[in-house]
């Protein structure tokens, strides 16, 4: 349950506070970390990626970068979804 809470949490963080929560985990939990990750389907493929790609840059604001684009991926198709499930009455069963 404590997961879920966090999932919630985080989604409401500024991308500053997001940085800055990740960088912790890196330095205190980071098994917490890849739980988070997963929980939140962050594409392990993508992260390896951008880390790779930015050997010097703050792994901190890059994860949270990540993190904050599936938030938006994943509202985007909330988004869809519930636009299609609408079915006309008379359609209906």
């Amino acid at each position: 349950m404590e997961t879920d809470n966090q999932l919630l949490t985080i989604e409401k963080l500024t991308a500053t506070q997001m940085a800055d929560f990740i960088n912790e985990l890196i330095e205190k939990d980071f098994s917490r970390l890849v739980q988070l990750l997963y929980r939140l389907d962050v594409s392990e493929d993508k992260l390896k990626s951008v880390l790779i790609e930015h050997p010097t840059g703050d792994a901190g604001v890059l994860i949270a970068q990540l993190i904050m684009e599936r938030i938006a991926q994943r509202e985007i198709a909330k988004n869809m979804f519930t636009q299609k499930a609408e079915i006309p009455e008379e359609e209906k069963w």
